[in-house]
């Protein structure tokens, strides 16, 4: 019986993340999300970047561009290639401020290519050297004061999630409706994206 009542946490924190999604949603700018859009449809190749979790969700996304049949790299990969600067880099970093990602942004920059950034921080310094910025409202990782958060805790606030989660939770949902639009845009059927899926699953 204890174990199903510690179980309602779960239900519960299910229920805010999806309240706070639906949030996101109302607050997306969809200025800058048209942007994106018209961004990797116009690109001759595309790379996305992120690290940790945030990498994870850029990884998701880059694996439906390649089933929409975009041509796609995700930086770092071994078999990527060097950006050039009719490409667009897709960066996505919760915080702006991750020095790998901020750095390779940079570079991006240099190098004259398009860099678009799936950021909670407009202001970060991957925000502000970005050509196009997807703002999505979440709490990042570096938000975080310790103290504060046991003390949430102890007093029962009911907390999202840990870290970076609900960004992370959030930027993963937002690209795979990016996704959507891409496939009304270009009347790409499910179908087409199932002929580029991988067979050895």
């Amino acid at each position: 019986m204890k174990n199903e009542k510690e179980c309602e946490t779960t239900i519960v924190s299910m229920k805010l993340i999806a309240d706070h999604i639906k949030k996101v949603a109302l607050k997306l700018d969809t200025a800058s999300v048209s942007s994106l859009v018209e961004g990797i449809m116009d690109s001759k190749r595309i790379f996305l970047m992120g690290a940790g979790r945030s990498g994870l969700a850029a990884r998701a996304f880059a694996m439906r561009l390649m089933h929409m049949g975009f041509n796609v790299y995700v930086v770092g990969e071994t078999t990527t290639p060097a950006v050039a600067p009719d490409d667009l880099v897709i960066a996505v970093s919760g915080s702006g401020e991750t020095p790998s990602i901020a750095s390779l942004g940079a570079i991006a920059k240099k190098i004259g290519s398009k860099l678009a950034a799936i950021t909670s921080n407009k202001d970060s310094t991957l925000g502000t050297i970005s050509d196009i910025v997807v703002i999505i409202p979440g709490r990042t990782k570096e938000d975080i004061n310790y103290e504060d958060y046991h003390e949430r805790r102890m007093i029962g606030y009911p907390q999202l999630a840990p870290l970076g989660t609900i960004f992370e939770i959030s930027a993963l949902i937002f690209l795979d409706a990016v996704i959507s639009e891409l496939m009304v845009r270009t009347g790409a059927s499910e179908a087409e994206l199932k002929k580029r899926h991988t067979v050895f699953e």
